[in-house]
């Protein structure tokens, strides 16, 4: 299994070697969105799935993330808060926002690949 997987909310998530997931929005949605000013980190801590629970603001407007799966939030990026545009520069790498754990693994079969989330992009685009 790979270990990215994507939602239509244009979030990706990266399993990493602890268990945790990693959280962030897409190369297309940081693109759509445009230069990043700020980012509003979430509280560490259990949330549903649909919670929003962080906001973006960009020049062209401000976008809620919401908890892609529910889980518990562990860590946030913090280096975000002094330096948002590295959502714009790293979207996939540095400029992830928190990282989440959650019951099981499993839920992630819910979720799109790389190859569902590109044909999505296409059909939606």
């Amino acid at each position: 299994m790979s270990t990215l997987r994507f939602t239509p909310e244009h979030e990706w998530l990266r399993l990493e070697e602890s268990g945790e997931l990693t959280v962030g929005i897409t190369t297309f949605a940081q693109e759509a969105l445009g230069d990043v000013v700020f980012v509003q980190l979430p509280d560490l801590g259990q949330f549903a799935e649909g919670h929003e629970v962080a906001v973006l603001e960009s020049v062209k407007a401000a976008s809620n993330i919401s908890m892609p799966l529910t889980g518990e939030v562990v860590a946030v990026n913090q280096a975000l808060s002094d330096d948002p545009e590295l959502v714009n520069a790293s979207p996939m790498n540095d400029g992830w926002f928190f990282r989440i754990r959650i019951d099981s693994l499993e839920a992630l079969d819910d979720l799109l690949d790389q190859e569902g989330y590109d044909r999505f992009v296409a059909e939606n685009a």
